[in-house]
Formats: structure tokens, sequence, C-alpha cells
């Protein structure tokens, strides 16, 4: 991804093959911008596993997981952030079009959520719904989450979690003021959108829902990591309050399609990726440059349409959103039915008895919750479905994944 190549795929480093002590001209040692950059390629691929509970076998996940993380992300990853990259030097066929301006992604709203978020999208379309799925065309609606406090913790760790992910992709030290900015930008936008959420659905229940707050802010953390380091505060709020409408549309639509995706992944981080994105070309404030080792680099700044800069950049990121929408989920199609086609364990979806079962007993022999009341918890499967196993009365189950 990172290696000297062409505008497609880089050349070097394969294996960590000729590495140097510091990556390129950053100053950052190498193998510390390795660890950096493979946590951003497993963020692509846990946010696929998420929309994909429920029903995909573990030997599954482990092949389309090799996919994302081995040659989907890294070759996007190229043509936005490695050298020579064609979307992130050139624009390729596109650079009369833009009148020059190439595509930014300063953290990855594109690079990281878009593409993981899509990839999801392919692998909901691929495996179906969850058995006893109903949604609500048809009577029915999301599965409730089995334990909505976990949920909000690990929300919160995420958050915590995007001041490495954000801040740290200034590559530097040396740039206090970009720093600063990315971090409380990051923080502006999360807090927007999670209150904005929370309002955005209280007509249609009557009831603060904590659910869509957790997604809520967990899609303005997404949105804003493309711009976060262009943009000014208040530009990042807006950002962040328009995201938490995206996310509560794009679960809508998702329920709408009848694409079972259990926790929202692909309307946190594939819709509300494609707005931060596009919000750079919009909000661009036109002070800031290029973040170096030795400070931020002004002799070129970004400027987004409503701060006169034109529309230049806005079709930049358009470009670059569509291509990654395009091209990731239609190799994505492939991977997954081709995964899906195998027969035996090595499919992508479990076997019928293997869901009802769960899958944490299924797959990895023991369930995720130990309980007993009086005589134990006994197996039941969803309204109108028959067949399954039967669970031992000390080992709870239910008919969808005991981790939504």
């Amino acid at each position: 991804q990172f290696g000297e190549g062409n505008g497609l795929i880089g050349h070097h480093y394969f294996f960590l093959q000729g590495m140097t002590k510091a990556y390129g001209s950053t100053g950052v040692a190498f193998l510390a911008f390795f660890l950096f950059q493979f946590a951003f390629a497993d963020t692509a691929s846990t946010v696929t596993s998420g929309a994909m509970v429920g029903r995909t076998g573990f030997k599954g996940d482990i092949l389309y997981s090799t996919m994302v993380s081995g040659f989907i992300y890294p070759i996007f990853g190229h043509w936005v952030w490695g050298p020579g990259g064609w979307l992130g030097n050139t624009m390729g066929w596109f650079h009369g079009w833009t009148s020059g301006t190439v595509f930014r992604d300063f953290a990855g709203s594109t690079v990281v959520h878009t593409v993981g978020g899509f990839i999801a999208l392919a692998g909901c379309i691929a495996l179906g719904p969850r058995i006893g799925r109903k949604f609500k065309r048809d009577g029915g609606g999301p599965t409730p989450p089995h334990d909505l406090n976990l949920g909000a913790i690990g929300g919160v760790i995420l958050w915590f979690g995007w001041y490495g992910f954000n801040p740290g992709s200034t590559l530097s030290a040396m740039d206090w003021d970009g720093i600063g900015r990315v971090a409380a930008n990051t923080t502006l936008a999360a807090a927007a959108a999670g209150l904005v959420a929370v309002f955005f659905v209280y007509p249609r229940s009557k009831k603060w829902d904590l659910g869509m707050s957790v997604n809520g802010f967990l899609g303005g953390l997404v949105a804003i990591t493309c711009p976060c380091y262009w943009v000014s505060p208040t530009g990042a709020i807006l950002i962040g309050a328009i995201a938490g409408i995206v996310v509560p549309l794009g679960v809508d639509f998702m329920e709408h399609r009848r694409w079972d995706d259990p926790i929202g992944a692909v309307a946190v981080h594939g819709f509300a990726g494609i707005w931060g994105t596009l919000s750079l070309g919009l909000f661009a404030a036109g002070k800031y440059g290029i973040p170096t080792p030795d400070g931020s680099d002004t002799s070129t700044v970004v400027k987004g349409l409503f701060y006169g800069g034109g529309t230049g950049q806005l079709r930049a990121q358009a470009i670059g959103s569509l291509t990654c929408v395009v091209v990731v989920t239609g190799v994505s199609l492939l991977v997954m039915y081709a995964i899906k086609s195998i027969r035996g364990s090595w499919s992508l979806r479990v076997s019928r008895d293997g869901e009802l079962e769960g899958l944490d007993i299924h797959e990895h022999g023991t369930p995720a919750y130990h309980m007993e009341f009086g005589q134990g918890m006994t197996y039941t499967t969803p309204a109108g479905l028959s067949g399954g196993p039967k669970v031992p009365a000390s080992q709870p189950s239910t008919p969808v994944e005991s981790g939504v």
C-alpha cells in the first residue's frame, strides 16, 4: 500500500521486505508506522464482521478478512495514500474535470470506513438475513440488542480510540496546532452527531434511544475523520450534526431494502463515510495546508465551496467516493459469493442447525453467558420455525449471535 509503485499498486515492502529506519519523509519509525496502519486495515475488516454476525461461520470470516486486509484495503489505500496513487496524486482521467485538485482523506473516512462499510454491505447481500428476521415492511423490525450497556461501553472505547486514529494521522508530534485542531474537531463532531441522532428519532417512539445515540456519535466520528485537519470547529459541528441524520436514515434504508445489518455498520461507516468525504469539499476552511514533520505546509491550502474554493475539491471528493463504492462493492460481492459457494465448514454462512444453535456454541463450544434461573433457560426457536438442535438448559442460546 505505502511502497513506491504505479498509480494502482505499490511494489515495495511486501511482508516488510526492504524496510527503512523511517517511513518516507514522515520521520516516523518504519515499524511504528506499520503498526499504526495495521490498525487501520484491521478496522476495515472488523467493520465488515459486525454487519454479518449471527450467520457467518468462523472459517468463512477468516477467508474474507484475509481478502479485505490483504488485498482490497491495501490496493484502494494505495490509490489515495500511497506514493503515486492515482486518486491522491493525479486524479488520472479526471484531472481536468477537478481543475487539478486531488482527492483528500486525512485519516480514513473513505479509505477505512467507506471501504469497510461497503464490504459489509456486500456481505449482507450475499448472506441474506438471519433466520426468523422480519423487516418493518413485513410487520417486524430490528432485533433488540442483547446487551445495550456493553454496546455503549464499546462505543465510548471507540470514541477514545479515535484520538489515536485522527490526531495520530498527522504522523508528527511537531504540528501541535494541527493535533489540537484535529482532536477538538473530532470531539465536537461526535458530540453533535450523537445529540442530533437522538432528537431525530425521538418522534418515532417518544423515547431517548441510547443505541441510536451510540451509532450517532460513531457516525460523527466516521464523518469527521476525512476533513478533521482542514475544517474549523464550526464546520466540525455542522458535519457531525448532519452525520447524526445520515445514520438513522441509513439504518432505515437498509431496513427498507431488507438487508440485514444487525448493528448498523453500513449506515455508520459506509453512508456517514461518504458524507464526511464530501463535506471536505464544502467546509474546508482554506487556512490549512498539508501536515509535515516540521508543521503544516501552507504552500497549498485546502478550500471548500462554502469558503470560496469553488467546486474543484467537492468534485474530487465525489469521484473518490464513487470510485470506492463501485470498485469495493463490486469486488467484495465477487469475493463473498465465491466464499459462499464453498461447500462445508469453509462456506461463508453456517448451516441452519448451527445458526439456530447459536454461533457461540456451534462455532466456539461455549455460550457467551452462563446463566441459571431456577431450572435454567430452555431453548426456543423463532415464531413459525422448527428444527435446530436442542441446547442443555444450563447453556442458554438465542437464534441470533449473542454479540449484536
